[in-house]
């Protein structure tokens, strides 16, 4: 068996790199996974709520979901595909995506607060920032434009109900 060996008077010519850095993209989504559907959050202040999906925002990813907030009391919220299971229920949203259209990444970005200088920044910090005006134009809009789509008082009820499980449940023989 002989071995490839370098002798010393041999030069090596140094490999180039020629792979190519990975452009940043959203996922691909499932298929179940589309604009109107009814989903579950798996995770959160909103588990086992039934909201409603708009989008998926193209920088992160995420899905934009919404109650609507009249309903159930879910804002607009990004959340993980992930950490949802989509049910076979679905809205129409076709005029709440042109009011979701603006809605990007950048809108739930938070204002950073530099620290607190004295006293009286303690007194200011107790008192909670509730939503902006612009979260609240946009949430109006945007709930106006799904109850719009929501003839069926049956399916207002639906959306305002939680989704448990009991102890004789099986999820995994559940048609969502």
């Amino acid at each position: 068996m002989r071995v490839n060996q370098i002798k010393p008077n041999q030069t090596v010519a140094a490999k180039s790199s020629v792979r190519k850095g990975k452009k940043a993209r959203a996922p691909k989504l499932r298929k179940s996974l589309t604009p109107g559907t009814v989903v579950i959050p798996l995770t959160g202040q909103f588990r086992g709520k039934h909201v409603v999906m708009l989008k998926q925002l193209s920088k992160s990813g995420m899905l934009l979901c919404t109650g609507p907030y009249k309903l159930n009391g879910v804002p607009l919220r990004r959340m993980n595909a992930r950490m949802v299971i989509a049910t076979s229920t679905k809205v129409d949203v076709s005029k709440a995506v042109a009011a979701a259209e603006k809605i990007d990444d950048a809108f739930f970005a938070r204002n950073q607060k530099k620290g607190l200088q004295n006293k009286e920044d303690f007194a200011s910090k107790d008192a909670k920032a509730g939503p902006s005006a612009a979260r609240k134009q946009a949430q109006a809009a945007v709930d106006s434009a799904i109850l719009a789509g929501i003839k069926d008082p049956i399916m207002k009820k639906y959306l305002g109900s939680k989704f448990a499980l009991s102890n004789s449940d099986k999820p995994h023989q559940m048609k969502f």
